[in-house]
């Protein structure tokens, strides 16, 4: 399946919303603090679970 944060191919993970997060960025979405870069991004890629599942 393709990853909705990473875009990239991954076998385990998880569905929300009939989208699919590899474990990999689950893990690292969930250890993200608030201040660091990368946290908007994660906001920003999750925003499409919304998008998609109304389309």
């Amino acid at each position: 399946m393709t990853c909705m944060i990473c875009e990239e191919t991954r076998s385990e993970g998880i569905h929300i919303c009939g989208q699919f997060i590899c474990a990999d960025c689950e893990t690292e979405m969930v250890r993200t603090d608030v201040k660091d870069e990368k946290y908007p991004f994660f906001i920003t890629q999750m925003k499409r679970v919304w998008y998609k599942k109304d389309a």
